[in-house]
């Protein structure tokens, strides 16, 4: 007879994922009243210090897709799980907040306000979440340091190159410590160089500070340096070798 496993009481369960969706549809009515289904049974998990690179052709519904993980837009049906919170049914000003705790966002343009400094730009979303002037500009630093700008905190956008524009951007979507980082197209502004930098970039976070990330990209490089990368093709996820072509 074979004995039972007996686990210790103090062992350590594996880890919840951070990002969990499940059957993600969102629908748009066209023009002619016909229904066209962008996303069409999207299945998803992510876990802490994974990042997964989501490609596929234009206007295959990657931005969609992404703007349903992170609660800035509603899926027609399916769920969305962030960090074990329940997303579906939540009234706005409740996502709003679960976005601001919980998400960070990265977009192909850096969207910073020109008239403030990059620390006031990485300090906004932490005063919009409460925290005191103080411990927010202490927290920004940090950010702005942990990216390589620490000596270029107190310039405006303007001031700033493309790459490091870019880079305060980061610091900012990471401002609020969140458990999930949405990228759409970070590096498709940027030079070949500052791409790369960037790309380093990510991989390092996803690596040394415990974050789940999902990016959505066409570049090959940047997709390359991600754990696991995806095709969104026919409204699904399907696994996508990096060397593949997508037409």
């Amino acid at each position: 007879m074979t004995e039972p496993m007996v686990v210790p009481a103090d062992a350590a369960l594996p880890a919840a994922p951070v990002l969990e969706a499940r059957d993600l549809v969102k629908s748009y009515r066209g023009g002619d009243g016909s229904v066209i289904a962008v996303l069409d049974g999207v299945n998803l998990t992510v876990s802490r210090g994974e990042m997964v690179a989501i490609v596929g052709e234009s206007g295959a519904g990657k931005s969609t897709l992404l703007h349903v993980l992170g609660a800035l837009d509603r899926p027609s049906a399916g769920s969305v799980r962030l960090d074990g919170e329940v997303v579906e049914g939540r009234s706005d000003d409740e996502l709003a907040a679960v976005r601001n705790r919980k998400v960070g966002f990265v977009f192909q343009f850096h969207h910073l306000l020109r008239e403030f400094s990059a620390l006031e730009n990485v300090m906004m979303p932490l005063r919009i979440g409460g925290v005191d002037d103080g411990e927010a500009a202490r927290r920004a630093a940090r950010w702005l340091d942990r990216v390589g700008l620490a000596r270029r905190m107190h310039h405006r956008p303007s001031e700033l190159s493309g790459g490091e524009q870019q880079r305060t951007a980061v610091a900012r979507a990471l401002a609020m410590d969140p458990a999930l980082l949405l990228a759409d197209e970070p590096s498709g502004n940027l030079d070949h160089m500052n791409s790369e930098r960037l790309h380093d970039l990510f991989a390092e976070l996803a690596r040394d500070v415990d974050i789940a990330m999902v990016v959505v990209t066409h570049n090959r490089s940047l997709a390359a340096r991600a754990d696991r990368a995806l095709l969104l093709e026919d409204g699904r996820l399907v696994e996508h070798y990096v060397g593949e072509e997508i037409a």
